[in-house]
């Protein structure tokens, strides 16, 4: 009973670590990285479509995307969709390739994107201390069922702790790379 808490515990932080990994994906640092495209969708015939499922995207170097329509047509659809999409760049094409060069970051830019950083690193200890206290209510609640005795119980309670609390030092660490990464210049 213990033990399925336990990993039922390990799987609840791991998805939050997971979340927060990919949100994080989406903060621009300076490098170019596809993932801040994520969200990008355009309209494609009529419907709003994911722009890695219409063009194929590479990093080209270290400061620059280059986007390659499957369609020619739909360069401006891309590029629109790409300034529409509040992500500070601003799109070029030659009529074959889109080029989506990353402009460097002002150290106030840097700042402000720690910050944000800082913040999305909280909400995902948020959900951690939420799937924490999950786990400790379900521990409780076979004591009260009879399920385990006050001495696992008590166990049960420090090694949802243990755990969640090597779960929050992963955030803090994939936290500090990411902000060393941001204030790189």
């Amino acid at each position: 009973m213990l033990n399925d808490v336990i990993k039922e515990l390990q799987v609840s932080l791991d998805k939050g670590i997971e979340a927060f990994k990919r949100d994080l994906s989406k903060v621009r640092t300076g490098r170019a990285n596809l993932a801040i495209l994520d969200g990008v969708r355009v309209d494609y015939y009529g419907t709003a479509t994911p722009l890695n499922q219409i063009a194929s995207l590479n990093v080209a170097d270290p400061r620059l995307i280059t986007i390659k329509p499957w369609e020619r047509s739909l360069i401006p659809e891309i590029e629109k969709a790409i300034r529409s999409g509040q992500l500070g760049l601003n799109p070029n094409s030659d009529g074959e390739v889109v080029r989506l060069p990353m402009p460097a970051l002002t150290q106030e830019r840097r700042q402000e994107l720690v910050k944000v950083v800082k913040k999305m690193a909280e909400e995902g200890k948020v959900a951690l201390r939420a799937a924490r206290r999950d786990g400790n209510e379900m521990l409780k609640g076979l004591l009260k069922d009879g399920g385990i005795t006050e001495d696992d119980e008590r166990n049960g309670l420090k090694k949802v702790q243990e755990t969640t609390d090597k779960a929050v030092a992963k955030v803090d660490e994939i936290l500090a790379k990411k902000e060393s990464e941001i204030l790189e210049v």
